[in-house]
């Protein structure tokens, strides 16, 4: 009898107050802890990767590449926060009811600045795709500085927000030791699921949808070798070359954000998450997490700047002198 309840309760010692473990076979377990672990580790070192390229090489320091520079950021704690999803792979929960609030709430606040990101890299591509000849006015350094600090510190206090019941009183909705449970009001929620998931999505949707028909107006105006030219201020201008390539590039990152994350939210809009069995809710939430390794992955094979920045990397020529003056575009 002992040897039944130390297999199936997350603490045996505290018999009918300790949670009872996910029964699931010993390969299957195993294999889960090292699936998991393996995207963890490599999502957290791409991103790193990323985040090491965009800080250190001086030609990199554009504002597009600062905003993707905020995305890797939020990605790489996106894969540290994995490893908390391995603790709970048998159902139980060993940090302490204080430590499940701030996992939560770090992991609203990290989803929260990655949609925020994806929204500014949607404006972003509007203004150098559709008013090409006003972006470097319109875009610099400073305000995409500004305007990712503002992310930053909106979702925080949003979140913090959100998050307060759970903050103040950890635990308070556990039903037995081992749990991990965090549950939002119904207004919180309700503005959550408003303010990060239904107007940024539109937002990003409508963006790259006009984004998308300038672009290809614009690509074959470049074929056929057309020039527009007006009176005064109204003189239509053609986007780069490498601005409509960044675009394409970032469209992809933007289609594939959207893709991981909203069956994740469309299981919160719908509230159909308690008739989900174990293994659409961890492939919902699986998905969910995975899209912070594929980003590095799409910059690698459509950047070739990554590529370059992680050669230096690999090779430590990142460690000679002025190297941040090398020519990676």
């Amino acid at each position: 009898m002992e040897t039944l309840e130390e297999t199936e309760l997350c603490f045996p010692q505290l018999l009918n107050f300790s949670c009872v473990k996910t029964k699931r076979p010993h390969f299957e377990t195993m294999m889960t802890y090292v699936i998991l672990s393996s995207i963890s580790s490599l999502t957290a070192l791409l991103n790193l990767l990323v985040i090491i390229s965009i800080s250190h090489f001086k030609q990199l320091h554009s504002p597009t590449n600062l905003l993707i520079l905020s995305l890797a950021v939020s990605d790489f704690f996106m894969g540290l926060l994995m490893l908390f999803q391995i603790v709970l792979i048998d159902g139980c929960w060993f940090l302490g009811d204080l430590m499940c609030s701030f996992y939560q709430y770090i992991d609203y606040i990290i989803t929260a600045t990655s949609v925020g990101a994806m929204v500014l890299i949607s404006i972003d591509r509007y203004v150098a795709i559709c008013d090409p000849m006003h972006y470097s006015t319109k875009v610099t350094q400073k305000r995409v500085k500004i305007c990712v600090c503002l992310c930053w510190s909106c979702s925080v206090i949003f979140q913090s927000l959100v998050m307060k019941d759970a903050l103040e009183q950890p635990g308070r909705y556990n039903s037995c030791f081992g749990e991990c449970i965090i549950v939002v009001n119904y207004i919180a929620g309700l503005a959550d699921l408003i303010f990060y998931f239904i107007l940024p999505i539109t937002a990003i949707v409508v963006l790259y949808m006009r984004v998308f028909v300038v672009a290809v107006s614009q690509a074959r105006a470049m074929r056929s070798h057309i020039t527009t030219v007006t009176v005064q201020g109204s003189r239509k201008v053609t986007a780069k070359k490498s601005e409509l390539k960044a675009a394409r590039t970032l469209g992809v990152v933007v289609v594939v954000f959207l893709l991981c994350l909203c069956p994740y939210y469309c299981v919160a809009l719908t509230g159909q998450d308690n008739l989900m069995n174990a293994s659409s809710a961890a492939f919902v939430i699986c998905l969910y997490y995975f899209n912070a390794c594929l980003n590095p992955l799409i910059y690698a094979f459509l950047y070739s700047w990554f590529r370059k920045s992680v050669k230096f990397i690999v090779t430590l020529k990142i460690l000679q002198p002025d190297s941040c003056e090398a020519n990676i575009l």
